[in-house]
């Protein structure tokens, strides 16, 4: 009976409750990235191996860049998966500290498209979280769609990975500085320049079907908004107001535009009908008001304002009624932007010589300052919210930038895993496309 007792006192260790599933913590509380495994995808068909090992390593890349994952050293690995039908021997991933294993197949359809098939595995459960399928006559294209699926499977959220980023490109000296806008995927791919370095510009903004830019040039030689139609890359000049025009950014449907506009030595917030070609004043105020952003419903907007002296935040109704107040710290605040989910604003804040990128609730609580430089400014989301890029500008000497001038960088809502997005010269003023897919 004694040995009975033993008996089942050990076996009882091993009857282990069903242990959840996978899930990545995304809260910020975790310090350091979880380890996954992610094979090479496996070629059906011999010529689709160079094509499977560029897919697999751009869905590797943009997985780490997330800051949430490590994808252990294929070296490591102990078994060796040759289709998406192979069973995983569990022990030889757990042996690794896999926490998941990503497992996948590629072929090309009759028609021609590339296929990837996939399976997500929880390593210590022993269980399959997931299994999908991706087409896509691009390579590229179909490797950010991937890892979408991947990071929103095992983190909650939806991913951010097929997705562009329009920025300006800077070159010259500093007293002879030209500025063209640009467009390149998320990763830095893709690089491609959409006006010339003839005419200055500055502010993109993607309109909600990432068909469409607005931004501000100097084009007609004082400050004028244009939009421009990405594909085929065709400009025109937003109405035809008195005074100078600027800071753009287009309503939640796409059918307007709100900026700003200076009129003898003021400057106010309107809206744009872009099919009417209506005009509407939403602010009257003696004082500066720009730099405004609809909240994803489209029922309120936020600004910033000089009208109590020095810049802060304000928050007023589409129409422009109830305007209040919501930015109370030391400092003055600027180029704000409501979050795609609605939970925080954007903005940049100077106090005492030194910029900041922060973030606050809509009604001004919860101040949080997530970076910080010489000047950090511009910040921009990521469609799923939970990324924001932004630009760093390093300290001039006569002679120039000391360090690297104007670079573009991306850095979590925590405040973790600030990156820097490469960009074949000196960037700045980026804005972040919606998902394409």
């Amino acid at each position: 009976m004694r040995l009975l007792k033993i008996f089942l006192f050990v076996f009882s260790f091993f009857i282990l409750p069903a242990m959840a599933e996978l899930k990545i913590d995304i809260s910020g509380a975790q310090s350091e990235p979880t380890p996954i495994a992610l094979p090479e995808f496996y070629a059906v068909d011999a010529t689709l191996d160079k094509t499977s090992a560029t897919i697999t390593k751009i869905v590797r890349q943009d997985l780490e860049s997330s800051g949430l994952f490590r994808v252990i050293n294929e070296n490591a690995y102990l078994q060796r998966l040759t289709g998406i039908k192979d069973t995983p021997n569990f022990r030889d991933w757990q042996a690794i500290n896999a926490q998941a294993l990503i497992q996948g197949q590629l072929e090309k359809t009759a028609t021609g498209e590339l296929k990837l098939s996939f399976r997500i595995w929880d390593v210590y459960t022993e269980q399959q979280m997931f299994a999908k399928m991706a087409n896509s006559r691009n390579e590229r294209k179909l490797a950010h769609t991937v890892a979408d699926m991947i990071y929103e499977r095992l983190t909650g959220e939806k991913g951010y990975f097929d997705t562009k980023i329009v920025f300006v490109t800077e070159t010259g000296s500093l007293k002879n500085r030209k500025r063209r806008l640009t467009v390149m995927d998320q990763d830095g791919a893709n690089v491609h320049y959409l006006t010339s370095d003839k005419d200055m510009v500055m502010t993109p903004r993607f309109s909600p079907n990432a068909q469409k830019v607005t931004y501000m040039s100097y084009a007609s030689g004082e400050p004028q908004v244009y939009l421009m139609d990405l594909e085929s890359e065709k400009t025109e000049l937003v109405g035809k107001f008195q005074g100078m025009s600027f800071a753009p950014r287009f309503s939640m449907d796409g059918g307007k535009l709100i900026m700003s506009l200076a009129k003898r030595g003021n400057s106010d917030i309107y809206t744009y009908d872009l099919t009417t070609g209506e005009q509407k004043q939403l602010t009257n105020h003696p004082a500066i008001d720009t730099s405004p952003s609809y909240s994803p419903d489209g029922k309120q907007i936020v600004f910033n304002s000089d009208r109590s002296g020095n810049q802060q935040l304000y928050v007023m109704e589409a129409d422009g009624s109830n305007v209040r107040r919501i930015s109370f710290g030391e400092g003055t605040y600027a180029t704000p932007v409501w979050s795609p989910r609605g939970d925080y604003i954007a903005f940049t804040k100077i106090k005492d010589g030194t910029f900041y990128i922060g973030l606050m609730r809509e009604d001004g609580t919860g101040e949080r300052l997530i970076a910080e430089g010489f000047l950090v400014e511009g910040p921009t989301w990521a469609p799923n919210g939970r990324v924001l890029a932004f630009f760093r500008q390093e300290k001039m000497g006569k002679t120039g930038w000391f360090g690297k001038g104007v670079t573009l960088h991306s850095i979590d809502v925590t405040g973790h895993n600030e990156c820097e997005l490469k960009t074949p010269k000196e960037a700045s003023d980026p804005t972040w496309s919606p998902l394409l897919h």
